[in-house]
């Protein structure tokens, strides 16, 4: 199955999952049993992060998707994101986590208990940071 989320003509989001199941009701969702790849795009088209995990969750209504069990994200840098759990808030173009985090950049490993970041894994914060982090003068 895929999914293509656009604004005024433009692919924002692909997303593609080997089983879809959704379900109507007051509450509607899509469940992605099998797990979920996602393609997040730039405004020229450009695959700017990606996100993969084993098993996601979409609340239509909320506009909110829940990636767990290896979820990873790596952006165009290169710079990977590991965690359990991570939710997607499709409006406000986010992705957060209260969960154990690591991010492996080229030259660091950072540890944490939770991040905030934009869609794109460009710029994110990390809570309760651990780890070993080279800083320029």
């Amino acid at each position: 199955m895929e999914v293509i989320y656009s604004d005024s003509g433009h692919i924002k989001v692909k997303l593609n999952a080997p089983v879809m199941m959704r379900f109507a009701g007051d509450n509607p969702y899509m469940e992605m049993p099998k797990g979920v790849k996602v393609l997040f795009y730039d405004d020229s088209m450009n695959v700017n992060s990606h996100l993969s995990a084993n098993y996601a969750i979409s609340r239509e209504k909320d506009e909110i998707m829940e990636a767990k069990n290896n979820v990873v994200v790596v952006n165009e840098k290169g710079e990977q994101l590991n965690t359990e759990h991570l939710t997607w808030d499709k409006k406000q173009s986010l992705i957060y986590t209260k969960e154990f985090v690591k991010i492996t950049t080229a030259e660091e490993i950072i540890y944490g208990n939770g991040l905030e970041s934009n869609q794109s894994f460009t710029k994110y914060k990390i809570k309760d940071i651990k780890g070993t982090i080279n800083l320029k003068e």
